[in-house]
């Protein structure tokens, strides 16, 4: 906790924002405004909690990205879930999945129904699902960005090893670089800086960042999750466009290195392989997802039990996807606060504790 309140330093915060504030009056020509963009939920978050967003000067715009997993499953992975628990299919979840939303139903619903949904605290609660009830089928959901992906498939290594046949995964997993090429090429979207996302970086190392800030001249940054951390991250983002440079840094260095975690990439490479994924609210992106390997294919619940993860109908009321987007905040959705709140959400951005719409919920309204 010590090391962690270094980077909650009152006093620490003021000089850095008042160096941040000198900076944005510097700003000029088409970066006379800085909108920023920070991707991942965790960051969101903490923006939100520690109220950073009140503190920055009105030429700093802090925009919330599609880096909440949660928030970016598709509905039509839901109506996937949902069937099989319908058919008797044991589904072993995380918690934060039970209340997002499908075409018309949630996984909560289905449980209310008589489906057998577990909530787990870790994979490998679904691996003891399995052993203890072997004449069940279990289905875990696989989802999250490269942060949680290795710890899921290791669901698959150690069914091979305990020679396991009655569990698989229904797979939604994302990546991070091919979505941030897809909203550097959204002209809708229209940032000039990236606060890139600390977990998932330590996966992927720094340097598979790279290609993208060279090809598109975007500044971008690597920032940790603590008040410090996100102002340090937004001043170097401003020093850099004061300075008409484009540059990719890691200033969280203490934790995400240049090549990143090689036994987690190993296992993903080992596993899974890049396919093209569909984010809510969002659409298509090419390559931006992971599917299992024809070898693995017995462990693809997909596959297994023949359900499509494609063409749910969502509620075109909410306006989820422009807030995934940068488009819009989420007080400016009609639906915020009246219809879609915590205990009955309409969209998946209030459902998860990163997404943005819960953020604001809890701290802004």
């Amino acid at each position: 906790m010590k090391y962690i309140d270094g980077f909650r330093n009152h006093m620490a915060a003021k000089a850095i924002t008042e160096d941040i504030h000198d900076l944005a009056a510097k700003l000029s020509g088409d970066n006379r405004e800085a909108r920023i963009m920070e991707v991942c939920g965790s960051h969101t978050m903490s923006i939100a909690r520690y109220g950073i967003r009140q503190i920055l000067p009105d030429n700093v715009r802090l925009i919330s990205g599609p880096g909440c997993p949660v928030c970016v499953t598709d509905a039509a992975y839901i109506d996937a879930a949902i069937e099989l628990a319908e058919k008797g299919i044991h589904i072993a979840t995380f918690g934060d999945m039970l209340k997002v939303p499908g075409s018309r139903r949630t996984l909560a619903d289905a449980r209310g129904a008589g489906g057998n949904v577990h909530i787990c605290y870790s994979p490998l609660d679904a691996v003891k699902l399995a052993k203890d009830n072997p004449e069940e089928e279990i289905v875990f959901l696989g989802i999250g960005f490269e942060t949680t992906v290795p710890p899921v498939i290791s669901i698959i290594k150690k069914a091979l090893a305990e020679n396991l046949k009655n569990i698989s995964v229904l797979t939604a997993f994302k990546l991070v670089p091919p979505a941030l090429e897809a909203l550097a090429e959204d002209k809708d979207v229209a940032v000039n800086g990236f606060l890139l996302p600390a977990h998932v970086s330590a996966i992927i190392g720094a340097e598979a960042y790279r290609g993208f800030v060279e090809k598109h001249k975007i500044s971008s940054v690597i920032a940790g999750f603590e008040p410090l951390d996100i102002l340090l991250g937004i001043k170097g983002l401003l020093d850099q466009l004061v300075g008409n440079r484009v540059e990719l840094v890691n200033q969280y260095a203490r934790v995400v290195k240049s090549g990143g975690n090689r036994i987690a990439l190993s296992l993903i490479r080992e596993i899974l392989e890049p396919a093209d994924a569909s984010w809510r609210g969002i659409g298509t992106i090419p390559g931006s997802g992971l599917k299992l390997r024809e070898e693995f294919s017995k462990y693809d619940a997909a596959k297994k039990f023949k359900v499509s993860t494609e063409g749910g109908t969502p509620d075109k009321r909410c306006r989820c996807g422009e807030v995934l987007r940068g488009m819009i905040f989420p007080d400016e959705c009609p639906l915020f606060n009246t219809e879609c709140t915590p205990l009955f959400p309409v969209g998946p951005c209030m459902v998860s504790s990163e997404g943005s719409c819960a953020a604001y919920y809890k701290y802004s309204r």
